[in-house]
């Protein structure tokens, strides 16, 4: 392909998934993109299954492309294969790691670093693109990114690891958006996943004094301490709340990250931090969540959300990676070929084998 065309024997169609109907991804032979000016082209190296491709998969979210048309999936690495005209900072052969989402870069939200929340959302033709929700994705052989979501990735770091990068950046920018302080701060994580066990390791790098990890799955719980939760509370044996309150002197906790998605989960928050505690929303609930506002204004409660990596946090988390203070190895438990996606799909929702994090290697 060279400077936009061929390059590292990149061939004219790929093998990928293709969302062809609700909850169904077939695999097939489509043409292999071709980058723009400012793109790189990626050769997809591991691409991790996450919960928002099962809710997009199951009831199509806005600006997503139709079915049969559609190649879902936004935490992916891999190595660049070839570049647009005007690239020169990733060479071919650079191992990258990617952000999902590029903003139109003239919105105001845009203009002042939160591309996540681009107003021009979906909007290809104002120059918005979000890999794998509203263009393709990385359940794929190749896939051409703009060279602003692309981070490099150091040789300590591996390709299965990098595409978790972005797990660890939405943490990130979630603190960042809480002040960007949590040192010597007691930090309870509600959420063994990904994101919550990726959490938990953030908060410990960010020097808290103490991090609290609540869940249901006593497996999953092992796993975040670990990765370095201070204490683990099964919620269904005890009760979160009074076990936080006794491991704070009665307090409650500073900062409260909800990551588990649970219905339940913000008014457990909620209940869970002190006043003026500080509560992130990290998980996306399957249903309206009943939530005590009354609580949280009386309690003077402030209370954050955030989506996607934005202002520099991918590189932030990569930086932590390859210091060792945040480990994303632990949290990967089965590898699936491409062709077999249905397959890592079912074992990941099902949670078969103590399944955290699921890699797709196309």
């Amino acid at each position: 392909m060279g400077r936009g065309g061929r390059a590292m024997g990149v061939p004219e169609t790929m093998r990928a998934a293709v969302l062809t109907g609700p909850n169904r991804l077939e695999v097939r032979e489509v043409p292999t993109p071709r980058p723009g000016p400012q793109d790189v082209l990626i050769r997809v190296d591991s691409c991790a299954l996450c919960g928002s491709d099962v809710s997009l998969m199951a009831e199509p979210w806005a600006g997503q492309p139709p079915y049969g048309e559609f190649i879902p999936g936004h935490e992916y690495s891999g190595v660049v294969a070839a570049v647009g005209d005007t690239v020169d900072e990733y060479p071919v052969g650079t191992r990258v790691a990617v952000e999902a989402h590029y903003g139109c870069g003239r919105c105001l939200n845009c203009r002042r670093g939160d591309y996540p929340s681009c107003l021009n959302y979906g909007n290809r033709a104002k120059g918005h693109r979000a890999n794998g929700f509203t263009t393709n994705g990385g359940y794929a052989e190749y896939v051409a990114n703009h060279i602003n979501t692309v981070h490099a990735v150091p040789d300590a770091i591996s390709l299965e690891e990098a595409s978790l990068v972005t797990n660890a950046g939405c943490v990130l920018y979630g603190f960042e958006t809480l002040g960007g302080f949590v040192v010597g701060e007691a930090v309870v994580v509600i959420g063994p996943g990904p994101v919550g066990l990726m959490a938990v390791q953030v908060a410990s790098a960010l020097a808290a004094d103490q991090v609290v990890l609540l869940g249901t799955r006593a497996d999953r719980l092992g796993v975040g301490r670990a990765v370095g939760a201070d204490h683990v509370v099964h919620v269904r044996e005890t009760d979160p709340v009074a076990a936080v309150r006794a491991l704070t002197g009665g307090r409650g906790a500073d900062v409260v990250v909800e990551a588990s998605g649970a219905d339940n989960g913000p008014d457990l928050a909620l209940r869970l931090a002190k006043r003026m505690g500080r509560v992130l929303l990290l998980g996306f609930p399957h249903a309206p969540s009943p939530t005590d506002f009354r609580a949280m204004v009386i309690n003077n409660i402030q209370v954050h959300s955030v989506r996607g990596e934005s202002r520099a946090n991918c590189a932030r988390a990569i930086s932590l990676m390859r210091q060792r203070k945040v480990d994303g190895r632990p949290l990967i438990t089965h590898r699936f070929p491409l062709e077999a996606i249905a397959e890592g799909f079912r074992v990941f929702t099902g949670r078969e084998g103590g399944a955290i994090k699921v890699l797709i290697r196309p």
